[in-house]
């Protein structure tokens, strides 16, 4: 890239990290320094607001640059992210979004733990909220070190690191010292310019094809070398059996994760009713919907307008399919107008890595020091300890997403936030539902469920060819692949149901049928919800 692109983009970096911090040093001016103000705002957003902030946490790295990529270089192949991540909300609407913010308080061990034996539930949900928070942070951060890798050319892989730290160290300042509200805040800035950004780039790709989308669909097929098959299922999910399961594992990843992100649900605790929560999540839908369908417009637009060799010479997992879309779409390498949107685009992009890394530290600093903390300490802690916890635990939540996201650099960030919802599926999603719908659920039971799921999950991530056995892994040079899939859902989601089931079956424990009646109550009708 030249030196104008370089410096006008990282301008523009500049001027949103100087806004973000100056909402943060805001925030942090007129907090209480209650938990309720930590964790959740003091649940005084509005519905519009709250939407706004769920589709900022939702609409991550993975969705604006990873799958934009995956349709540039898979085509038909790549939508079954865009439609997945969409369907999810289905379930969260009608399942969970009022039923988790009648029954809990600030995290997910709320809901689960109302009518349990606390401390075990309290220290599985909360292992299990921060190991999928961790997953998805490291997709964000190797989106970070893309951009910065594109920006600066070939020569970017020391500053590619140092993104990734400096991301790092930002999402502890906005969780340290804003909290809740000022995370929130940012997430609603970063909403709008994502969807301005994406309009705007919608609208000059079918301009290009004079608004004939059956053109644009018929460029990107022939520019793609696959002629037809590229707008036909299989390209990168068919022909063996093992491709074809690994499509059913990434959909049912896909469409069950999201009720279990535990950065998700935490927003249904910034609202002040159950019947904002739903009104937040309808707001939401329509936001993340006219997203996810202009994505599609960018995937094909790039694989149309760039090619899938230069986006593959670029970036071979596809993460920069968008930045360059945008290059070519103002005028080209060389002119002021290619300039301009590359480095608005870039700039967007990086504003919406950090908005997510924001809210994802947050939810899991606070399963730490809410959920863990709170159990393993002897005495109870006081509210003040808590929030003090939490903020150590950012600081340590950082170093660890930092060191992975340096070794997962060269995956593909969809990809990766797909193994974060697969986990958040098997182990978050089972003890959820049971504990909200089962009557006879025990404290076994919900934790068999989370471990159950957890523990298979990423067992089978780590034996998978991810990780090992393939020229793509993170270990090229070494094989320990034993299991063929490259999602574990598929596997590991089932385990999760089966594994609760069997843990309330054989428990000896007598169900507490005056706590689900009461749990039952609180949660249709808000009764007694905090």
């Amino acid at each position: 890239m030249t030196s104008e692109h370089q410096r006008l983009a990282l301008l523009l970096f500049g001027v949103f990290v100087a806004v973000t911090l100056a909402i943060t040093t805001w925030v942090s001016r007129n907090r209480r320094g209650s938990a309720e103000e930590f964790y959740a705002g003091g649940r005084l957003f509005t519905p519009m607001e709250n939407g706004f902030a769920i589709a900022g946490d939702y609409m991550s790295a993975a969705s604006f640059l990873g799958i934009s990529g995956l349709i540039a270089l898979f085509g038909y192949d790549g939508l079954l992210y865009s439609v997945g991540f969409l369907v999810a909300w289905l379930l969260v609407l009608f399942l969970v979004a009022e039923l988790v913010r009648n029954c809990g308080r600030f995290t997910l061990a709320d809901v689960v733990a109302a009518r349990m034996n606390e401390r075990p539930v309290r220290i599985a949900a909360g292992t299990s909220s921060v190991t999928v928070s961790v997953l998805y942070l490291v997709a964000q951060m190797v989106g970070a070190g893309t951009l910065v890798a594109l920006l600066l050319g070939g020569e970017g892989e020391a500053a590619r690191a140092w993104t990734v730290i400096g991301v790092g160290a930002l999402m502890v300042i906005y969780v340290s010292l804003g909290g809740m509200r000022a995370t929130t805040w940012i997430q609603i800035v970063k909403s709008v310019l994502l969807l301005g950004g994406t309009i705007a780039l919608t609208v000059l790709v079918l301009l290009r094809f004079h608004g004939d989308f059956d053109q644009l669909l018929l460029t990107a097929a022939e520019r793609s070398g696959h002629g037809e098959a590229f707008l036909a299922p299989g390209l990168k999910y068919g022909g063996d059996w093992t491709a074809r399961l690994d499509f059913i594992s990434l959909g049912l990843a896909l469409v069950l994760g999201t009720a279990g992100l535990p950065h998700i649900l935490s927003r249904f605790y910034t609202v002040p009713t159950a019947r904002a929560a739903r009104r937040s999540v309808v707001w939401a839908i329509g936001l993340i919907g006219g997203f996810y369908l202009m994505t599609i417009v960018l995937g094909f637009g790039a694989a149309a307008i760039v090619g899938p060799e230069a986006v593959r010479g670029s970036n071979a997992a596809g993460n920069t399919a968008v930045p360059l879309l945008a290059l070519d779409l103002g005028g080209g390498a060389d002119t002021t107008g290619g300039t301009v949107l590359f480095a608005v685009v870039a700039a967007i992009a990086f504003a919406t890595i950090l908005a997510v890394v924001a809210g994802i530290t947050l939810s899991s600093s606070a399963s730490v020091a809410h959920d863990l903390y709170a159990s393993l300490r002897r005495r109870p802690a006081g509210p003040r300890s808590e929030v003090a916890v939490a903020r150590v635990a950012a600081v340590g939540i950082g170093v660890v997403a930092i060191g992975l996201g340096l070794l997962a650099r060269d995956l593909n960030v969809a990809f990766l936030v797909g193994l974060a919802f697969a986990v958040a599926a098997s182990a978050n999603l089972p003890v959820l539902l049971y504990s909200l719908f089962w009557r006879d659920f025990t404290t076994r039971g919900a934790v068999w469920a989370v471990y159950g799921g957890l523990i298979p999950a990423v067992a089978l991530v780590v034996l998978s060819p991810v990780v090992s056995g393939s020229p793509e892994s993170l270990f090229p040079d070494v094989d320990f692949q034993y299991f063929p899939l490259q999602n574990p859902g598929l596997v590991s989601i089932p385990l999760g149901f089966v594994a609760g089931w069997l843990g309330t079956v054989t428990s000896a424990e007598a169900p507490d049928a005056a706590k689900h009646a009461e749990t039952e109550v609180r949660s249709l009708t808000g009764a007694g919800a905090v």
